[in-house]
């Protein structure tokens, strides 16, 4: 029997969703078409929600890792599933460093990040050994609390009169090529694509009547979300300032005043940004461990050690957030489409030129101690 409601896997999406995305200016390259590109992505990462929502069907809750073996056999398959626990370990540890980076210099400067990343490793793993139930008990109180947050800021400013729309105006202005070679593969890969994370999760979920149409109607509700927050950065900022931005969403709350009492809300925006890194670092960190507990057995707590300790070590590897940054939204996104688009597409081929699972494999399998 699975572990997780429905409710708590809307909130799980909607939160890991949005995440890290408010931290960067997403789309950039088409200037002021960039929420042009966000929309053409987030269809593109619609249709791959499809995609790994078939697999799902397909498999039934036959767990991630015993899927890849099954598709692809026992050896091809533990090398598949091995790359994906690589991937949700580097996806995490880029959490961790955004994590320490944004909290020395917004609110901590003089703490060591050292201390600040140790610390939220800790918080995760303790998070982690408590098991994915309890998670998604946080995620469900916190997703509403973030979600009105963010709603009530679109609302401050708007009432500051901040919003010009002529900053995203001539519309298209290059024709639609640039748009394309921003939504393909950089946003496609993040944070849309990220999505395949819960083909983990699905086979936890208790009740699956409906699980389609609640994670499609979930990802949508998220995906307009971002749309709209990078149409204000941009109406509020202008695209050559949101481009040159380290943090475009910060800077748009900083310029909030109404009646000269609300103002300063950076701090506050700054919390909501570590909510979400928090939960998104969590959930990639638990896909790691449950992961390679699938693939190799062995106590859960042994493998949240050595993956945390992994997770932590490599945080450090990077030399500064400028390459962080970089590495992360000109490279790493050219090579997550493997784990998003390649492998799972290879995954359905595989699925069905294979007979349908019987009924007995289909048993539901909960988290391992």
């Amino acid at each position: 029997m699975g572990m997780i409601s429905k409710h708590q896997l809307a909130m799980a999406i909607v939160l890991f969703q949005i995440g890290s995305t408010p931290l960067f200016a997403l789309g950039s390259e088409a200037k002021q078409d960039s929420w042009i590109a966000m929309i053409v992505a987030s269809l593109a990462g619609l249709l791959l929600l499809y995609l790994f929502l078939y697999i799902q069907n397909r498999a039934s809750v036959l767990p991630f890792m015993d899927l890849l073996r099954y598709a692809f056999g026992r050896i091809a398959g533990t090398v598949c599933g091995a790359l994906f626990v690589l991937y949700f370990a580097y996806e995490s540890m880029r959490n961790v460093r955004d994590f320490g980076e944004i909290t020395a210099v917004t609110l901590l400067n003089d703490t060591p990040q050292l201390v600040i990343m140790l610390i939220i490793v800790l918080l995760a793993s303790y998070a982690l050994a408590m098991g994915i139930e309890t998670i998604c008990r946080v995620i469900e109180i916190l997703t509403p609390i973030a979600v009105c947050s963010y709603t009530a800021l679109l609302i401050l400013i708007l009432s500051s009169k901040l919003i010009n729309v002529s900053r995203v105006q001539p519309i298209l202005e290059h024709g639609m090529t640039p748009v394309l070679k921003t939504a393909f593969p950089d946003l496609v890969s993040f944070p849309f694509g990220q999505m395949m994370i819960f083909l983990l999760l699905w086979p936890l979920i208790s009740d699956k009547t409906g699980l389609a149409r609640i994670s499609v109607i979930s990802y949508l509700s998220v995906a307009a979300f971002l749309i709209v927050m990078n149409m204000v950065n941009l109406t509020v900022l202008g695209p050559t300032l949101v481009g040159a931005s380290t943090l475009p969403f910060l800077q748009t709350v900083q310029l909030i005043q109404v009646g000269d009492i609300l103002e300063r809300l950076d701090v506050f925006v700054t919390l909501l940004l570590f909510l979400g890194l928090f939960i998104k670092m969590t959930l990639f960190y638990w896909a790691a461990v449950y992961g390679l507990m699938q693939l190799i057995g062995s106590k859960r707590r042994i493998h949240i050690f050595y993956v945390g300790s992994i997770i932590f070590l490599a945080s450090f590897l990077e030399p500064n957030y400028t390459y962080h940054v970089w590495l992360g939204l000109n490279v790493s996104v050219k090579i997550f489409p493997l784990f998003q688009v390649v492998l799972p597409c290879l995954l359905l081929i595989a699925l069905l030129l294979r007979r349908p699972l019987p009924p007995a494999a289909s048993a539901a399998s909960p988290e391992p101690d």
